[in-house]
Order: structure tokens, then sequence, then C-alpha cells
């Protein structure tokens, strides 16, 4: 079965960081992405920009409003995600245990709705 690991962090930890500590986050994603790679779980995985450079779009009565940033004030934001493939639940929950992103912030472990027929 498919899983999203959805990563929401406080982004200002990476905007404050110094140079050492971004390299040395950036070398245990690394690590996790080989890993995931070598097990055969990984099937695709991306980092996404702050959310300084989002816009959030809402369509209400026939009309688009687009909004610059996030929609919601969060202390958290999404920052990128993994799909992988595992037997259960369990195991990608393991998995996400395993993400760097778990030691300061949140790694949520949703199933893909697999879409049958055209």
């Amino acid at each position: 079965m498919r899983y999203m690991l959805l990563i929401h962090q406080d982004e200002n930890i990476y905007k404050s960081s110094s140079q050492a500590n971004v390299t040395a986050m950036s070398s245990d994603y690394a690590a996790f992405n080989e890993a995931m790679r070598k097990a055969g779980v990984l099937l695709s995985g991306e980092r996404l920009q702050f959310t300084d450079t989002a816009a959030s779009v809402r369509v209400a009565d026939g009309r688009t409003e687009v909004l610059d940033g996030p929609y919601a004030d969060t202390k958290e934001q999404f920052g990128g995600f993994y799909m992988i493939e595992a037997p259960d639940l369990d195991q990608a929950v393991a998995w996400a245990a395993r993400c760097p992103a778990a030691q300061n912030g949140t790694v949520e472990v949703r199933p893909i709705w697999e879409l049958t027929g055209n």
C-alpha cells in the first residue's frame, strides 16, 4: 500500500540555522533517503520552498481568490513529503519515525486513497 509522509516543521528553524546546522540536517536527510532507496520503499519525495513563496487559492461564488502565503497561520508549516510503499500502517509509521523531521516537527502518515477504474 502507498503512504504519504507529510512533513510539518517550523520553517524558521531552517531560516535561522547556521550553515553547519543546515549541512548536518542535509546529511541526515541524505542518509534517510538512501535507507529508503535501499529498502525499496521510496516512490518519490520533494522538499517545498518556504511559505512566503506560496499562494492559497479559493473559489467562492464563482470568484477566484488568491492569498499570499499559506491559508492557515500555524506553528508548523507543510515543508515536504515522501511517498512510500509499505505493507501496512505500522511499517509506514516506522519509516516516519526515522525521518529527521520527526526530531523537531511532525511527520503525518496518510494512506493513499487508491482510485480504481477510469
